[in-house]
């Protein structure tokens, strides 16, 4: 085998990145170890299996459980997790990745590369659509030997390395879960990885605690003794247990927006906004297009122009993101800033909606829809009514409903919807986590996928190109071309590029150490006064 000298930098060069963040972060102060995390969790996810339930709360606590063979650095650059190194042959096609020795799952028994085999080749391909389309171009995935990994593609993929964070492919144990069926395997209950924490104890509604893993494979990791996730429903409560100091960290939609600038203000707290570079989390309204007149593009681009981007951020967000101007987050891969969303204009919305036939009765109703609210804290709720009054302009009726996440999530699964919010993470190229929901073959009864049943053929055409093409500039020029079609007929009405802080306690050393931030596995994270 042919290695190339990327291949060779990227066994060689990137062990280092996570200490020296890691040195720069704890500011000299030596790790000590004992003490327990408190934090908290919202909202309370179905379950821990990460492949079997990918939503937020789930992918924020279960990543300190599962792991994978990468993480990455805020530039994207892989690091090594449970591959220590890893070589690309000259065309392309073949990976072979050097597993850490030694490592074991949380009842004792060893990992080795069947493992890593069957958790690419069977969990995940299984479970989720996103892992499924990239790792249908593999060729062999094999287990060389207990600790070498050898993956050959049918043809090269450019963006093949993002694929191995554990919110992408965590790794599960092949004996507990092979011959089984994996949504319903009883351990998805007490779920067993090789992270630093092992799972303890789930009083619903309560708490999660999660406990060190004696075991685990890097020495003397990691210093905590324990995490606890609290779950607290109200977010006034959330907020007033980081003040006083009953928890200690809060991250993603812990903390509301509104709540920011006064926690900021507060001399014992952090507020960091780092961390969120590989998920690139993008909101938008999500359309049904099989509900009456949200099939055709003239009413969904009235929509998506019916709605003041700038209010959402500066009055419900508070500045903490960006207006989303497309499909494609401005810190993804292949953004284009050339090409954007028609801009807020309520007068043309109505007379696009004029020109599309949808005429108002005599209460100047030209539509009633109903509208599906994220339950994943107020913020939402009150994003859900803004767009309720935007659409009011254009007269648009909005009815509310509500549910619980897990209702949430199987009534989007299920298409029982017709609008409602959601939000993405694009893992750090558009083939990766923007694709998924635009091209004709995911259009599937499964969350996150293409749930609103757009189909247009060149979209495919141009995702495909994109997804096959070798070099980056080729990429860029399907991506740039895709989102000019997109940007036209808004299939989805992106929102928001959500910034989510991530606030604790300044005794909390090591929080933010990679481009993945809350979803590692918090092995270097210490307690010093």
């Amino acid at each position: 085998m042919n290695i190339t000298r990327r291949g060779l930098m990227a066994a060689a060069s990137t062990a280092p990145l996570l200490m020296r963040a890691s040195d720069a972060l704890a500011q000299g102060i030596t790790p000590r170890r004992g003490g327990i995390l408190t934090t908290v969790l919202n909202p309370e996810p179905p379950v821990l299996q990460m492949g079997v339930n990918n939503q937020g709360p789930t992918l924020v606590a279960a990543s300190k459980i599962f792991e994978s063979l990468l993480t990455y650095s805020p530039t994207l650059e892989p690091i090594p997790m449970l591959a220590k190194s890893w070589t690309i042959s000259e065309d392309g096609r073949e990976y072979v990745f050097k597993l850490q020795e030694n490592v074991k799952f949380h009842d004792g028994q060893p990992m080795t590369a069947d493992d890593v085999v069957f958790s690419i080749m069977k969990f995940h391909m299984e479970l989720a659509p996103r892992a499924r389309t990239v790792f249908q171009n593999i060729d062999v995935c094999e287990a060389a030997d207990p600790h070498t990994l050898r993956i050959t593609l049918k043809k090269p993929f450019q963006p093949f390395l993002l694929m191995f964070d554990a919110t992408a492919c965590c790794i599960v144990p092949k004996h507990i879960f092979d011959g089984t069926d994996f949504r319903t395997n009883p351990v998805n209950a007490r779920p067993i990885g090789t992270g630093p924490f092992k799972f303890t104890e789930w009083q619903r509604g309560n708490f999660i605690r999660l406990d060190r893993f004696d075991g685990y494979w890097k020495p003397n990791r990691p210093y905590l003794d324990a995490i606890i996730y609290r779950i607290v429903p109200d977010s006034q409560s959330r907020r007033l247990a980081l003040e006083t100091g009953q928890v200690l960290l809060t991250q993603a939609n812990d903390i509301e927006p509104f709540d920011v600038p006064q926690l900021r203000a507060r001399p014992n707290l952090t507020v960091e906004t780092k961390g969120w570079e590989y998920m690139s989390p993008l909101s938008w309204m999500e359309i049904n297009h099989r509900v009456g007149p949200l099939g055709d593009p003239r009413v969904r681009k009235a929509m998506s122009m019916a709605i003041d981007r700038n209010f959402i951020v500066n009055r419900l967000w508070f500045g903490v993101g960006k207006a989303a101007t497309g499909p494609i987050s401005s810190t993804t891969r292949f953004y284009d800033p050339n090409v954007k969303l028609a801009p807020f204009d309520v007068r043309a919305a109505n007379q696009l909606l004029d020109a599309a036939g949808l005429k108002p009765n005599a209460q100047g109703v030209r539509a009633t829809l109903k509208h599906l609210m994220l339950p994943y804290g107020e913020i939402w709720t009150r994003l859900s009514e803004y767009l309720r009054q935007s659409m009011r302009q254009i007269g648009i009726q909005l009815e509310m409903e509500s549910t619980d996440a897990g209702g949430w999530s199987r009534r989007i699964g299920a298409w029982e919807y017709e609008t409602s919010i959601n939000f993405l993470y694009q893992l750090g190229d558009p083939t990766l986590g923007v694709e998924r929901s635009y091209v004709s073959n995911n259009i599937q009864k499964v969350t996150f996928t293409n749930t609103g049943g757009y189909a247009n053929p060149k979209v495919d055409e141009l995702f495909f190109a994109a997804r096959d093409a070798a070099d980056a500039p080729t990429r860029q020029r399907h991506f740039t071309e895709v989102t000019k079609i997109l940007v036209e007929e808004v299939p989805q009405i992106w929102l928001m590029e959500l910034t989510f802080p991530t606030i604790y306690d300044k005794k909390l050393h090591n929080v933010i150490t990679t481009g993945t931030g809350v979803h590692t596995g918090f092995d270097d994270m210490f307690l010093a006064s």
